[in-house]
């Protein structure tokens, strides 16, 4: 699944024209390096997401197409420094 929309469906982020700008402004990285809008993720990846001056890491558990309510919470766990 492409970033933009793992980052939407995962609600990390709001809507996906942001997390396409986020992408292209340089802020998303997945395993280490610069993801543009259409890098794919899979499970077992890691994204770090700079958000002002904190980053946000976080580890790919699964990927879902079709999110219901509370699924969102299983799509991924934070990874703390």
């Amino acid at each position: 699944m492409r970033i933009d929309k793992y980052l939407k469906n995962a609600r990390i982020i709001k809507r996906r024209t942001v997390a396409k700008e986020a992408c292209e402004q340089g802020r998303v990285l997945v395993n280490g390096k610069t993801a543009k809008p259409g890098t794919e993720v899979d499970a077992g990846d890691e994204i770090e997401i700079i958000f002002g001056t904190k980053p946000m890491r976080i580890k790919v558990e699964q990927v879902l197409e079709h999110v219901v309510k509370d699924a969102y919470k299983e799509m991924y766990s934070i990874i703390n420094d």
